[in-house]
């Protein structure tokens, strides 16, 4: 194997066209998108796993360079009752902490460190099909008629995949979360900055959650409930309409939430969307990664994480594999079970997030005394994951980790 074509230049795109160099074999990345203006207003966690994976491939450096940390947060209720505070997302001793991100630097970042290892990245390149039967493999055939045809094609186009449907006509679609998720920022926020740590606000109607860049300016995000938007409603309302819903939601509470959100200069919003399961990953000579396989509610915050492992664990395989298919099957075995697990805690954690009134005064009280008892990291499976690189993968296997599997 020697040339893959990379469908989608988000996050799991680039990281596996590195990944795959570092594995001996050369990639495109063809991306559907002239520019990332559309993506600025968002921002993501990065954790440790995924800055793991990073590292796995020497990426680490420029998105740790590129992003700010906030290791712990500090909890309180609708009623402005001090819950306590914890650690978030933290990973073993010498790991990463989590960091965040705008989406649109974390894309630039990336691209740019692919880009400076000689990694070809087309852009205006949108997938309409594929032709299984071509001469070196497989052909990716894009909207105005052109082709390119390589031996391997990765689908990394995101949570509504174009290969996902041409790997299977009778795959899932997207399920609605029922939230619409908020991003802001706000310069004059009438809060005291409290760097390195997120506060999280129970509230009696959503939950709200803020941080501090290293500029001072306020980071924050809510899950409005309301029903699903199409594109063009997201891009037409107006930041004036976003504050409104959002206040409405937050004024109720003894919190500095809603008047972070009036202070906010800028507000994105997108659709909520999880793929509980995808019941075909690979077909042929064509595979999916990232939100394309699985896509998790941004409850947890590790979608972008699960994307770098997923693309460093592909290439793993299809570095020790004797042909794609035994790579596929690898690649699924040791990243299934991993990463449904992720989407349905991080269902569970928007289902629960805002309760009815004897059920919200309850779970404040569990938070308190939980956070009382001392620090715990629940989320150890997830954040203490590590992929190490020199490690060879055990084919054949139905279950395990990136180091030797069971056969079976």
């Amino acid at each position: 194997m020697t040339k893959a074509l990379i469908i989608g230049g988000g996050v799991a795109g680039p990281v596996a066209a590195m990944a795959l160099q570092k594995a001996g074999i050369d990639s495109v990345v063809c991306e559907a998108r002239g520019t990332d203006t559309d993506d600025v207003g968002a921002f993501m966690t990065i954790m440790n796993n995924g800055f793991d994976a990073l590292h796995a491939i020497e990426a680490d450096k420029p998105v740790l360079e590129a992003s700010f940390p906030a290791d712990r947060a500090v909890f309180w209720s609708g009623s402005g009752r001090r819950l306590g505070e914890a650690p978030i997302g933290g990973g073993p001793a010498g790991g990463y902490g989590p960091h965040n991100i705008k989406r649109a630097e974390l894309y630039r970042v990336l691209h740019e460190e692919a880009v400076g290892r000689g990694i070809e990245i087309e852009r205006g390149e949108r997938l309409d099909d594929v032709d299984v039967e071509a001469e070196r493999g497989v052909a990716a055939i894009f909207e105005d008629g052109s082709r390119r045809e390589a031996e391997l094609l990765i689908g990394a186009d995101g949570v509504h995949s174009a290969t996902r449907v041409l790997i299977d006509p009778r795959a899932p679609e997207p399920r609605y979360t029922g939230t619409v998720v908020l991003c802001g920022y706000a310069r004059q926020a009438p809060v005291d900055p409290m760097p390195g740590a997120y506060r999280m606000i129970y509230g009696k109607r959503v939950f709200f959650a803020y941080t501090t860049a290293p500029d001072g300016e306020t980071w924050w995000f809510v899950n409005l409930p309301r029903p699903e938007l199409s594109k063009v409603e997201l891009a037409s309302t107006s930041v004036a309409e976003w504050k409104r819903q959002a206040t409405a939601l937050l004024r109720d509470d003894r919190s500095p939430a809603a008047a972070i959100v009036e202070a906010s200069e800028q507000i994105r919003a997108s659709n909520g969307y999880d793929i509980a399961s995808t019941p075909r990953w690979h077909a042929g000579r064509m595979v999916l990664v990232g939100d394309a396989a699985h896509a998790a509610a941004p409850n947890a915050g590790h979608g972008a994480s699960m994307a770098m492992e997923d693309a460093v664990v592909l290439a793993k395989c299809l570095r020790d594999a004797p042909e794609p298919g035994a790579a596929f099957r690898a690649y699924e075995a040791l990243r299934r079970e991993r990463v449904e697990r992720l989407v349905a805690t991080s269902a569970k954690m928007g289902g629960t997030a805002t309760p009815g009134p004897i059920k919200r005064l309850i779970r404040d009280v569990a938070i308190s005394k939980r956070l009382k008892g001392g620090p715990r990291n629940t989320a150890a499976w997830l954040t203490q994951h590590h992929i190490d690189w020199l490690s060879p993968v055990a084919l054949g296997s139905p279950s395990g980790d990136e180091g030797p599997l069971t056969s079976g």
